[in-house]
């Protein structure tokens, strides 16, 4: 494993790399804190951006600011720490909405869809789209399906661990996820999106239809 050295490098570092840096950063170390920071910040930002659009920003200081305050009490590796730290922006973006008094409606939700064409529309959608674009199209949705989204295909985290974020169960999760991915699937801009001819990757090879995918 790399050492602490690794933590100032420019950019995102691996999550054996992070892990260290983690750790570091736990004990004190502001070069690590910064590359903790660097590199969660982006996936942070964007899954607030759903949660509370333009206040993502002051949401994330606030996060960050608690984070930088009660880090040398945690306790745990990384997964943990991502948890942890998705909790807390979760709950400043919550308080950052009652603030606001915005209350997302709950949209009818669609029957008669194949499970694996929403998934592959989910697929070409993430493969075709720039960030921007799929993050305003999520935050079309009711909030539930739109963080358990945000946490499962964006920020990466499994069931269970999106499920200690939003406090429900890992089935629950699950569901509103594929709700999410239904709701997407029906809406005309996104099918055409996905029915475009698809875009050369940087390695000169084209993304493809996925003919499989892990349970949501």
């Amino acid at each position: 494993m790399a050492g602490v050295s690794s933590c100032d490098r420019i950019g995102a570092v691996d999550d054996d790399d992070l892990a260290v840096c983690l750790n570091a950063a736990v004990g004190g170390d502001e070069v690590g804190f910064a590359a903790v920071w660097r590199s969660l910040q982006p996936a942070l930002l964007r899954y607030l951006r759903v949660l509370v659009g333009g206040a993502a920003e002051d949401v994330a200081s606030e996060t960050w600011l608690q984070v930088a305050r009660d880090l040398r009490a945690f306790d745990g590796g990384l997964p943990s720490f991502r948890v942890w730290l998705f909790r807390i922006a979760r709950n400043r973006g919550l308080d950052e909405l009652r603030r606001s008094r915005r209350r997302p409606e709950e949209p009818r939700e669609p029957a008669g869809l194949d499970d694996q064409f929403v998934r592959d529309v989910a697929y070409e959608v993430a493969e075709r789209s720039d960030t921007r674009w799929a993050i305003d199209m999520i935050r079309t949705l009711p909030r539930g399906q739109a963080e358990a989204l945000m946490l499962r295909l964006v920020v990466g985290l499994d069931a269970r661990a999106a499920a200690q974020v939003l406090g429900k169960r890992p089935g629950a999760v699950r569901v509103a996820t594929m709700r999410g991915l239904r709701q997407l699937a029906v809406r005309t801009d996104v099918r055409e999106r996905a029915a475009a001819p698809p875009l050369p990757r940087p390695d000169g090879t084209t993304a493809v239809t996925a003919t499989g995918s892990e349970g949501m």
